[in-house]
């Protein structure tokens, strides 16, 4: 009898840390608003595929100088999203600064409006499962679409989440090549 009550309890215990595990790895909805809610509402074309939404990332922040359409580009964002560039500081250090999208805005418009910029991808590798996808995305920029060389070269590391309607931009997280950092081969030729 004392075995069978040993045996019972255990079977509980083992059932309830498996449940109380299984939950704990199930992402809890957020109770905050609904992603259409928060951000402009996009472009059906812009949002449809993981090549639509990233050839509009592209598109929406190059031109020449003058207004870009920053709703478009706020637009491809789940609310929460964070834009991180990284880099080689002054001193040294390696340093990140997290961006919400209104604050890549605030800080980049300026300069892209007054001086042009055009960024444009010329490699990608990409990986997916279920509703998620991060891509590498090797860039270029220009100040002119038709400069011979790039001011700028790097990777940008850009998660991704598909809700059932549509995708959204979770994370661009970017590194500058630089003398330390030049960028690898496999990342020049790579289209995936």
């Amino acid at each position: 009898m004392k075995r069978l009550s040993l045996f019972l309890f255990s079977s509980i215990a083992l059932s309830l840390t498996m449940s109380l595990t299984a939950r704990a790895q199930t992402p809890t909805p957020t109770p905050s608003s609904t992603p259409a809610q928060t951000a402009p509402a996009a472009n059906p074309t812009d949002v449809g595929t993981i090549d639509s939404i990233i050839a509009a990332l592209y598109d929406v922040i190059s031109g020449p100088p003058g207004a870009r359409n920053w709703d478009r580009f706020r637009s491809l964002f789940i609310p929460g999203a964070r834009l991180i560039p990284t880099g080689r500081r002054q001193t040294g250090e390696v340093g990140s600064r997290v961006l919400t999208p209104d604050d890549y805005v605030q800080r980049s418009a300026p300069l892209m409006e007054k001086n042009g910029f055009f960024e444009r991808e010329v490699s990608r590798r990409a990986e997916q499962f279920g509703n998620i996808a991060h891509i590498f995305s090797t860039y270029e920029s220009r100040h002119v679409k038709d400069d011979a060389q790039p001011f700028a070269r790097g990777i940008n590391s850009i998660q991704m989440m598909n809700d059932g309607k549509r995708w959204w931009i979770v994370t661009v997280f970017w590194q500058g090549e630089d003398d330390k950092n030049p960028l690898p081969s496999k990342y020049l030729n790579a289209k995936n």
